[in-house]
């Protein structure tokens, strides 16, 4: 037993050194541009051009109000643009917003890595009682009312009325599209060889990054993520405390998802992986975000605590926060002014230099059956 003890503070004390030695370049994957996005097999224009419709129409949603482009607006990154998404009229949510933007690009969806596929995303958001709150019986039979629909799914997919398994599909073969052009981003051109693409700024900020910051530890290859969770002991959303509905949110979602009714009626927080392990050293552990877009995905953080590139990179500086389960590779920094400045300038230069914005489509209309089953003619 005494060897036992003995080597397990061996090796701690080991592990505890390895966060304190130099950073070692060459043990993380580079960071690098987006490979374009493969698309299914069945996934052809006018399939995604239904998607585009099916993205902004809030007819799928309980009371019509609400679609996809409600909380993920192009002209705001593709996310909302508020610290906690606002979900179904009545409701809010808890969780900051994700973007859509590169979305097709990660392994898993959702802050907890929840979910596994663009399909399953658009389905649980325009499902969900606090998102979308559609019933699937109700979202297929509003789509058999629509003319264009009926002919578009009847074209793109064969089956003579829509089905909402097929609406799923377009939707995320749409979203497939809203990736980042390489071309926009100055980064990406400094890799491809353009000398001038960054500013000396940004030069220096990608040092940082790689060196005394340490980020390239978790912000690593074309996404700039481990796709990883880590425990960062963010700092608690003040909306949690004062808003009423943020304080039902919090509470259901504890109560939906299964937490024991002893934690749940004293649980006022979000404990993030631990929904999909019921492992207690994930309490407290979130996706690493990619670090692309970012110039138009603020606020930022699982929470959406911190409103600007400055206040995270002084979060990180201090060395994070408290949580129980706090990732050993956060230790204070000592940036100064500075290179705190020049790292936000590096992180700055991942982001396309123009947003991309899709217009919102003028909407195909309803038109009712008649006895028959066949529309009405007007």
């Amino acid at each position: 037993m005494r060897r036992y003890v003995l080597l397990v503070a061996v090796c701690a004390a080991l592990l505890a050194a390895a966060y304190v030695l130099p950073l070692h370049r060459e043990a993380y994957p580079p960071l690098a541009t987006l490979p374009p996005i493969e698309h299914s097999g069945t996934a052809n224009a006018e399939m995604i051009e239904l998607g585009r419709l099916l993205f902004f129409d809030p007819r799928l949603s309980g009371d019509g109000s609400t679609s996809c482009a409600s909380c993920h607006m192009p002209q705001r990154g593709w996310t909302h643009g508020d610290a906690l998404a606002p979900g179904y009229p009545g409701h809010r949510l808890w969780r900051n917003n994700p973007t859509v933007l590169n979305a097709a690009h990660f392994r898993r969806l959702m802050w907890d890595g929840s979910l596994d596929s663009l399909e399953v995303q658009a389905r649980s958001a325009m499902q969900a009682p606090v998102e979308g709150n559609g019933k699937a019986s109700m979202q297929e039979m509003r789509l058999r009312f629509v003319p264009e629909y009926v002919e578009r799914f009847r074209r793109v997919f064969g089956t003579e009325w829509p089905q909402l398994e097929h609406a799923w599909q377009a939707i995320a073969a749409f979203e497939r599209t809203i990736v980042t052009d390489p071309r926009l981003v100055p980064f990406d051109r400094h890799l491809a060889g353009d000398a001038a693409a960054l500013s000396e700024s940004a030069r220096r900020g990608f040092a940082l990054f790689q060196g005394k910051a340490g980020c390239i530890r978790c912000h690593y290859g074309a996404l700039a993520t481990d796709q990883d969770f880590h425990a960062l002991g963010v700092p608690r959303q003040p909306l949690f405390d004062g808003h009423p509905l943020v304080q039902i949110a919090v509470r259901w979602q504890n109560a939906q998802r299964d937490v024991p009714r002893a934690v749940y009626r004293g649980l006022d927080e979000d404990l993030g992986r631990y929904y999909q392990t019921r492992d207690p050293a994930d309490i407290g552990k979130f996706r690493t975000p990619s670090l692309r877009e970012l110039k138009y995905t603020g606020p930022y953080m699982h929470n959406g605590v911190f409103a600007t590139l400055r206040e995270v990179v002084d979060f990180f500086d201090r060395g994070g926060g408290e949580a129980p389960n706090k990732s050993p590779l956060l230790k204070p920094l000592g940036l100064t002014g500075q290179e705190k400045e020049d790292l936000v300038a590096f992180l700055l230069s991942l982001s396309m230099e123009l947003p991309l914005v899709v217009a919102a489509p003028e909407l195909p209309p309803l038109q009712p059956l008649d006895g028959s089953g066949e529309e009405c003619v007007q």
